[in-house]
């Protein structure tokens, strides 16, 4: 198998300040191991990391553009989402 049969693998990173992974870049590779020890090698060269997470790029599944309209509607319309059904104590501030 050569290289460019191998299948593309996202990298996701997270960092020693934050608390979720974010998206840095794609690598090939054969399989999930040296995926793994790929992305390490070329994502975490400073120590920035402390989590790496890789996913074979055809298993990741996305919404259509098209549809965004009614995937993020505006809340406006749900108004169970907003928290006009309960009651605050007169001792809670800031909220």
């Amino acid at each position: 198998m050569s290289n460019r049969e191998w299948p593309l693998w996202e990298v996701f990173i997270r960092s020693k300040q934050g608390l979720n992974h974010k998206h840095v870049g794609s690598l090939r590779a054969p399989d999930a191991t040296l995926a793994l020890a790929n992305a390490r090698d070329v994502y975490t060269r400073r120590s920035e990391g402390i989590s790496i997470w890789v996913i074979e790029s055809n298993n990741v599944h996305a919404s259509d553009p098209s549809d965004a309209d009614s995937l993020f509607e505006p809340s406006d319309t749900k108004v169970y989402r907003h928290p006009t059904f309960y009651e605050v104590p007169d001792g809670i501030k800031h909220m």
